[in-house]
């Protein structure tokens, strides 16, 4: 727990090593609204595990620009890899991972191939 308000009914739980993410809980009576998390996750495991675990969980993976295809994307400014899908209650989930390397803002989102000839 890493802080909580009885009066605003919030609550913030550090997740994962050395408070590195935090979740925050608030709670919702009336038009409850999807909310969007992102795992951190090795890059390894996205490019050659991720697609594949969640077809396995019949969860459909997309990616960013959602140009119907699974490849996972690099978001060039942070730099970071990524692939995206919903859980059964329909809240857009990511696994994410912080590549090497200085962002390049001006790439846009592209593949991790593009990615690798262009940093």
């Amino acid at each position: 727990m890493a802080h909580k308000e009885e009066g605003r009914r919030i609550a913030f739980l550090w997740i994962g090593k050395n408070k590195e993410s935090m979740l925050g809980l608030w709670e919702q009576k009336e038009n409850l609204q999807t909310r969007h998390f992102a795992f951190t996750t090795d890059k390894e495991d996205i490019l050659n595990y991720a697609v594949d675990f969640l077809k396995n969980k019949n969860l459909k993976p997309y990616n960013f620009l959602k140009d119907g295809t699974e490849e996972p994307m690099v978001f060039a400014w942070m730099p970071a890899l990524a692939i995206y899908f919903h859980d059964p209650d329909g809240n857009p989930l990511e696994f994410i991972s912080i590549l090497e390397g200085e962002g390049k803002p001006e790439l846009g989102v592209l593949s991790y191939e593009e990615w690798l000839e262009r940093k």
